[in-house]
């Protein structure tokens, strides 16, 4: 008999984990959603469609990538727990538009893997419940592959959601603010709350839709040297930019004579806090520096 029942409800999640015999992995950051209309909320806030392809991570026992291969035109998913591929095969084998990728997706050529899988070249969109201990590699290595991605939804700890959308002179706002707002604009969707999990994690969850702006937020020399400063600057958060800075770029007069130069060309107040620098501050002293380099 077919079972109808959407996977991420309780009872059909409860079913599902006893047939194949499945324990969590704490060690994999585990938490498998059981309710469907977050599911559906999430689809909608990407504005998945049949002219849409989606990359997944961690799909688990596949609830959420169930509701993406019904709206999407396909879908590719991660996953790195080999337990779950048998249990992926047998959940979504009414869903041919799914390909399960059994593999880290930190150690995947996404350009080459999505070019294998997606039948026609789409918008791509990275719709996602990241597991919290590796959430912010994981965007990264999305953000600085060459993947065209357009849109991501992805799920995370409130607590990191909230610091990817901070503004300049609030407490979250540090250099992963820096680092995502740079290639995306971030935006808090909506709160999921814990008692939706099983197992339940200790704190509530949050969906950041991030979309990717057309050209990167600021204009800079070098990249790796501009993302090197906005670490730098908030090293020591009660610390002010100038030390900061000797912290990072030595104290001797040389560099001294040179960090002291760059504030005073990009007219930057070497008193003031990193967080309190915006995104085109911190563009304008990095050209500073590449410029004033000894």
């Amino acid at each position: 008999m077919k079972d109808n029942r959407d996977i991420a409800t309780p009872s059909k999640t409860r079913d599902i984990l006893k047939k194949h015999g499945f324990t969590f992995k704490k060690s994999l950051g585990q938490n498998f959603l059981t309710e469907p209309n977050i599911l559906r909320k999430i689809v909608e806030t990407g504005a998945i469609d049949d002219k849409t392809n989606v990359i997944e991570v961690g799909p688990g026992i596949g609830a959420l990538t169930e509701h993406l291969a019904r709206s999407a035109h396909q879908v590719l998913a991660f996953e790195i727990d080999d337990r779950l591929i048998p249990v992926l095969q047998d959940t979504l084998r009414e869903y041919p538009n799914v390909t399960v990728q059994h593999q880290d997706v930190l150690t995947a050529n996404l350009p080459q893997v999505t070019k294998e899988v997606f039948t026609e070249a789409l918008p791509i969109k990275v719709v996602a419940n990241l597991p919290y201990y590796i959430t912010t590699p994981i965007m990264m290595h999305f953000l600085e592959s060459d993947l065209p991605v357009a849109e991501m939804v992805v799920m995370m700890q409130k607590e990191v959601a909230d610091r990817i959308s901070a503004a300049p002179g609030t407490k979250a706002y540090g250099s992963l603010t820096i680092a995502v707002q740079y290639y995306m604009e971030a935006k808090l969707a909506f709160i999921v709350p814990k008692t939706v999990f099983v197992p339940q994690p200790n704190v509530d969850s949050a969906i950041l839709k991030l979309t990717r702006r057309p050209q990167l937020a600021v204009t800079v020399t070098s990249e790796k040297e501009f993302f090197k400063l906005t670490k730098a600057a908030f090293q020591l958060r009660r610390k002010t930019l100038w030390n900061n800075l000797l912290h990072s770029y030595g104290k001797d007069d040389d560099a001294k004579a040179w960090l002291t130069a760059s504030l005073e060309q990009a007219a930057i107040d070497p008193k003031r806090r990193g967080e309190t620098l915006s995104l085109e501050e911190f563009a304008r002293l990095s050209n500073a520096m590449e410029a004033l380099k000894g």
